[in-house]
């Protein structure tokens, strides 16, 4: 939840802001996506590796970067 709270924040998911800056598909009473079945190619973590890092880090490496971009939005 904390990425879908700072869509906004990047170009590759600002699309997807309502007038907040916080994803427009996501629940703000139960903080879950409303479309998660059919989100976005940018809000798949497992794509976005494949597409995009497979290549330059494993995929621990990459959850492990993940976790702490999460921990930085969370801390906003």
């Amino acid at each position: 939840g904390a990425c879908c709270r700072a869509v906004a924040d990047s170009p590759l998911t600002a699309h997807l802001a309502a007038e907040d800056g916080i994803c427009r598909h996501l629940d703000r009473t139960t903080q879950l996506c409303r479309i998660y079945e059919q989100r976005p190619d940018i809000c798949r973590v497992d794509l976005q590796y494949r597409l995009h890092f497979q290549d330059a880090m494993s995929w621990d490496a990459f959850c492990a970067l993940n976790q702490r971009a999460c921990a930085i939005l969370r801390q906003r």
